[in-house]
């Protein structure tokens, strides 16, 4: 059997979402990594809504490390809620925002216009409030919405006289977002006129746009409506005009708003917030813990290897090459991908887990070789360019907490701790119930931790 290098890299591509319910070839390549993460979170996040709390909206938050395997779980949780009956909106964030300047306005439009464009085959009645307030927004940005005439073609379905009010929110926002996206001084303009009215935005929202919605949604035989904002874990820890973090200012001092709207909702948020001091306070606003997605284990605690994890990544790595194969036919082929065995443990080990920076290496060393099996001194010499890179983002006050977290295990929540955690530098395991902390794999070669 020969392996088609091409595809091979192709399927590498560490940017891809695995859509595992929609696609057959995504579905072979999905492993299932929840026995060693620490159990069912995605089955908890499903449950919190279907089974305790399906006629009341939950507001659930879900995080981890950037790249850790979030988005292919959402979009599981996105397929289990629609088979048991509910209406899902999944989308991320990032397109319809700039992660560097945020606000809850920003977040509240991005749900409603995106909660708009899944309901167009709906017959609602005009949200008269809603389109008041864009009329307004474009009027201030001189922005020509006409939220009167439209006609023509939104996605697949045909725009008729009864869908024009939802679909004409649908696209008035989508303009408006556009045009503030690339331009900090429209963005600063729009938010001084959308900040005095939010309440007021959010009773319009659930008023005009939810509640019938769901009214509707019940009608067809459907239980309710979900929406799953994914991509708020990468909004940026810049510091507001007056002081505060970006990050706290939305889940913490705005989360009571954000947790507003009257349906389900599922956000991402960043990890660094567990580490906050505010993160009491984020609790109490949300009412909810947040779900933690942790990294696959290549070690235990005491540094022995971890069996089960391992054996996952090296089946991640090679059901990319041999799908329709089973999982010990996969190990007969691996000299097919790697020069020897030893080779692919290595590269598991040193991604400590991060399924993202896996597929990275993996992908930079089929590019590099440009033909397979992938050799030992291939691997290594991508891994010197990742440890390179990261070395030179450390500090000496990073690297004296770097030489406490390898000791202990542990991380506490103070400033320092939280750059860790966000430049990845550092990553979280959970045994059972129970979290613990480790530093980077390929920082715990370099001479400045072992001095």
């Amino acid at each position: 059997m020969m392996v088609n290098l091409k595809q091979f890299f192709d399927a590498t591509n560490p940017s891809k979402t695995l859509f595992a319910e929609e696609s057959e070839l995504d579905q072979k390549y999905y492993i299932d990594f929840s026995s060693v993460r620490g159990g069912q979170i995605i089955e908890d996040l499903r449950d919190n809504i279907t089974l305790w709390s399906p006629e009341q909206p939950t507001c659930q938050l879900f995080t981890g490390h950037i790249g850790c395997g979030k988005s292919t779980e959402l979009l599981r949780l996105k397929a289990e809620l629609e088979r048991e009956g509910f209406h899902v909106v999944y989308f991320e964030s990032s397109k319809d925002l700039e992660m560097g300047d945020v606000d809850v306005g920003d977040i509240l439009l991005a749900i409603a216009k995106r909660v708009s464009e899944s309901l167009d085959r709906l017959t609602l009645e005009e949200p008269k409030r809603l389109k008041s307030i864009l009329q307004g927004a474009a009027k201030l940005l001189q922005t020509e919405i006409n939220v009167v005439d439209i006609k023509g073609q939104v996605g697949p379905a045909e725009i008729t006289a009864n869908q024009e009010g939802i679909t004409v929110v649908a696209m008035g926002i989508a303009k408006i977002t556009a045009k503030v996206k690339a331009s900090p001084d429209l963005r600063s303009k729009l938010r001084g006129y959308l900040e005095p009215q939010t309440n007021g935005i959010i009773e319009a929202i659930n008023k005009e746009l939810l509640e019938p919605a769901i009214a509707k949604l019940k009608q067809q035989g459907k239980k309710g409506l979900v929406a799953i904002v994914d991509s708020l874990d990468r909004v940026d820890s810049t510091t507001k005009p007056w002081g505060r973090p970006q990050q706290e200012y939305l889940f913490v001092d705005r989360g009571e708003q954000l947790r507003s709207l009257h349906c389900h909702l599922v956000y991402t948020i960043p990890l660094a917030l567990r580490f906050s001091n505010d993160f009491g306070t984020l609790i109490e606003r949300f009412i909810v813990q947040p779900h933690v997605l942790p990294m696959v284990p290549v070690q235990s605690r005491d540094g022995s290897e971890h069996p089960e994890g391992m054996n996952l990544l090296r089946q991640m790595v090679l059901a990319r090459a041999f799908p329709d194969l089973t999982p010990e036919q996969r190990l007969e082929k691996m000299t097919l991908i790697f020069e020897d065995p030893q080779t692919l443990d290595r590269l598991c080990r040193v991604s400590g887990g991060h399924v993202r920076n896996v597929l990275r290496m993996l992908n930079d060393g089929i590019k590099k070789q440009r033909q397979l099996p992938l050799t030992s001194k291939t691997l290594e010499d991508v891994i010197a360019l990742y440890r390179n890179a990261r070395i030179l983002a450390v500090t000496d006050a990073e690297w004296e907490l770097l030489r406490r977290v390898r000791k202990e295990k542990k991380v506490v929540g103070d400033d320092g701790y939280q750059t860790l955690i966000r430049s990845m530098f550092v990553y979280e395991y959970r045994d059972g119930s129970e979290s613990w902390f480790d530093v980077n794999p390929l920082l715990l070669e370099a001479k400045e931790l072992l001095s």
